[in-house]
């Protein structure tokens, strides 16, 4: 047997028996939260102030900042026609280098989902499958591996967009930050040099006068949260703020749930974060908060965009709009139907894994290479499973 099933239900019970307190903890803290979003709505000048005093002790801090909208505001999209916009999504996986299997490579897919008129009634798929083979990927991890999938990725919808004529929205999943692996041999030249690309991939696609935007689905940064916190926090105490969460358990996402009726967006934000430094100007990253689900059924995200998408009402108007309609497409499980096809036309299975693992050894051994044996922890495993029943 796998599992101690004792220990783990006596953990169960554990949590059972607290679940009633910590719940009316929890209200408690969001309908302080609440008083605070009301109370502090109006006062975007102050919030900016006091932001900047706790950045001398905390410079690492990371929050929402306030812009021209009070941070409670809420609103329907103008009413805007998008028959006539092109959407561009693109989403990648990749197949980590194994060091356990007979041949060593990886690759990464990246798959593009256009709408367009110029396409017609169908979605445009397009595949972009690059393999990389042996000292090519010797020193390759997955962290690093995932720093060039989402690069290639941005590239990939910045080579697309030139074909089409604006107004074109640019979407891929998560934030528009580029994550940065650290702790690694290597990680730090690798980010920079990547980071260096993306931003000019940004900037190319701000001189297009595109619309790129990243869609955080279920959003677990409190960022507005963390604002609040900000707020409440007496000025004697800012230097400590970094260990000051006067409102836990209290989300972004649970917040936006109940202030955003379905269709609305939230204010727009700045990001403040370590990042600030990087994306200036007009690559310096903004978000807000939609409300894509349904009367009952609430369902908040976060949209990041640069700040040459935040400055133009019309753009944020557009998007909002667009990303309305694709969730739509979806019914009861609201997502972009665009960054789902973009997925499916991604995603790499492992049989297709093992079909280029074999292909590899054919053509090795056609041409007189060398194909190496796996591990013997690889081969055991595979033993294991082998005579395992699924079900």
């Amino acid at each position: 047997m796998a599992l101690n099933f004792q220990q783990v239900f006596q953990k169960i019970r554990e949590i059972g028996s607290g679940a009633r307190l910590r719940q009316e903890r929890l209200e408690e803290m969001r309908a302080r939260a609440q008083g605070l979003l009301a109370a502090w709505a109006d006062k975007t000048v102050e919030l900016r102030e006091k932001v900047e005093r706790v950045l001398r002790s905390d410079p690492n801090l990371r929050c929402a900042l306030p812009m021209e909208e009070p941070i409670n505001f809420h609103c329907q999209p103008e009413s805007l026609s998008i028959d006539h916009l092109t959407m561009i999504a693109a989403d990648g996986s990749q197949i980590v280098p194994d060091r356990h299997a007979r041949v060593l490579f990886g690759l990464i897919n990246v798959g593009a989902i256009i709408l367009s008129e110029q396409c017609g009634a169908a979605p445009l798929v397009i595949t972009d499958s690059q393999l990389s083979f042996d000292e090519e990927v010797v020193n390759w991890t997955e962290a690093l591996m995932a720093l060039q999938r989402d690069l290639s990725e941005r590239k990939k919808l910045l080579d697309l967009s030139k074909d089409y004529p604006l107004p074109v929205v640019t979407l891929t999943e998560g934030p528009l930050e580029l994550w940065e692996a650290r702790g690694e041999s290597n990680a730090v030249m690798n980010y920079e040099h990547a980071l260096e690309d993306y931003k000019s991939v940004l900037s190319q696609l701000q001189e297009r006068g595109a619309i790129t935007a990243g869609y955080v689905d279920k959003p677990s940064s409190n960022l507005l949260v963390r604002l609040l916190e900000i707020a409440d926090t007496p000025e004697k105490d800012l230097p400590e703020i970094h260990r000051r969460h006067p409102l836990p358990g209290v989300s972004d996402l649970w917040l936006f749930d109940h202030v955003l009726l379905p269709g609305e967006r939230s204010a727009v934000f700045a990001l403040q974060g370590r990042s600030k430094a990087t994306y200036e100007g007009p690559l310096a990253l903004h978000f807000f908060y939609l409300n894509v689900g349904q009367n009952g059924h609430p369902k908040a995200v976060r949209v990041e965009i640069p700040a040459w998408v935040s400055e133009d009402s019309e753009k944020v108007d557009l998007l909002q709009i667009a990303l309305l309609d694709q969730c739509s497409v979806m019914g009861a499980s609201p997502y972009p139907y665009i960054l789902h096809r973009a997925h499916e036309a991604a995603v790499v299975t492992f049989k297709e894994k093992e079909q280029i693992e074999q292909l590899l050894e054919i053509e090795l051994r056609k041409a007189g290479g060398e194909v190496g044996e796996p591990s013997g922890k690889q081969t055991a495993k595979n033993s294991f499973n082998s005579g395992r029943k699924r079900y």
